[in-house]
């Protein structure tokens, strides 16, 4: 039997949590179920220790987490090497590729776009320059043109076990806080800080629907507790203002906090991470894309709503694509709330019907964890 595949991914810390959160759910994958031995490289390793707390198990794989600063390398290069979101291998470790009897399968794996380019460019080579080495580009995405998206064996199927028992009861009492008021909608807030988020508050606050909103400990944790006007624990009691419940959380381990998506109604997600596992939890949610230089990032999300509202009603995609452009403004426009939310909560009958057949129609696709996996061994034949 041959030696299980070795692979190195390159991770640089960009958006606090989500790069890491990408490389670690990969990097887990392809140990667990593909059996490969993976060395993460990633230059703030401290960010690992709060997204995978409480795991240890990563057979018949293995995983090594590797601190990664400025041109420290090994000096043996792995069969597969992969440079997530352009974070690029150091010199020493790109000449160690070239001399290697059979150079590795080196892969640039992008951030995620539903942006129709993107099926053009994705698997395309790309030789070096001065190097006999080949670079191909890997984009996630949302058909089989692209390399989809990361989905652990069996995801789906453990949602349905979570919500079709006593799962979410039974997370209250993990996290050690009063379940959700049975009348309310239940939300939960994990954003950039964002100068919407206090308007928002407020119309939640004085609305007519009782919402239950979670936070988990992150960047907009100063906001949430400026406009509460309190000394706010994460995990202690929750705030009352008006309609609002607002309970505010310790940071989560990404286990735990697929269980908050699977529980909540309605999610506030952010960046590539917390977005992609929004659509495996089958609810619906608004996505605060990350911000690019002359409002590049606009496009994307438009290219996203696009796809996503195909077989909405017009009605509701004009609630949901209006809501989204409140919350992610383009240049000074300020957000009017007081109309967006009133129709984003009308549309959400219709939008959470869409969000189960979207998540069960991705996930026919192959995930990307198996089609990188596919590639490479076809690469390596």
């Amino acid at each position: 039997m041959a030696a299980p595949l070795t692979w190195d991914i390159f991770c640089k810390v960009v958006d606090n949590f989500g790069d890491a959160g990408v490389c670690w759910r990969l990097a887990r994958q392809l140990a667990n179920e593909h059996g490969f031995h993976v060395r993460l490289w990633i230059d703030k390793p401290d960010v690992l220790s709060a997204l995978r707390s409480g795991e240890t198990t990563y057979a018949p794989g293995s995983i090594a987490i590797q601190p990664w600063h400025a041109e420290d390398a090994p000096e043996d290069c792995a069969e597969v090497v992969i440079e997530a979101f352009g974070a690029p291998v150091p010199a020493s470790y790109l000449a160690a590729m070239a001399r290697s009897t059979r150079p590795p399968v080196w892969i640039n794996l992008e951030y995620l776009s539903a942006e129709t380019w993107v099926e053009g460019c994705h698997a395309l080579p790309s030789p070096h320059p001065r190097l006999p080495l080949t670079q191909w580009f890997f984009y996630p995405g949302f058909n089989a043109r692209t390399g989809g998206l990361l989905r652990e064996v069996g995801l789906l199927e453990r949602r349905r076990g979570f919500l079709g028992t006593d799962g979410p009861s039974k997370l209250w009492q993990d996290l050690k806080i009063a379940a959700p008021p049975t009348n309310a909608l239940k939300l939960s807030l994990f954003a950039y800080r964002t100068d919407a988020l206090p308007a928002l508050l407020d119309i939640w606050a004085a609305g007519a629907t009782p919402i239950w909103c979670a936070a988990p400990e992150g960047l907009v944790s100063q906001q949430v507790r400026a406009w509460a006007d309190a000394p706010l624990v994460a995990g202690g009691k929750a705030l009352q203002r008006g309609q609002l419940t607002l309970q505010t959380l310790p940071f989560l381990a990404q286990t735990t906090y697929d269980l908050l998506l699977w529980a909540c109604d309605l999610n506030f997600v952010r960046g590539e991470d917390s977005f992609v596992r929004a659509q495996w939890a089958g609810s619906p949610f608004i996505w605060q894309i990350y911000r690019q230089d002359e409002a590049a990032h606009l496009e994307k999300l438009a290219a996203f709503l696009e796809r996503y509202a195909e077989n909405l009603s017009a009605m509701t995609t004009a609630a949901l694509c209006g809501f989204h452009a409140d919350w992610n403004p383009a240049g000074e426009s300020a957000p009017v709330f007081a109309q967006s939310w009133p129709r984003l909560v009308s549309a959400l009958p219709e939008l959470t019907r869409h969000a189960r057949d979207w998540s069960e129609r991705l996930s026919r696709q192959t995930d990307l964890a198996s089609a990188l996996a596919d590639f490479v061994k076809s690469k390596l034949k």
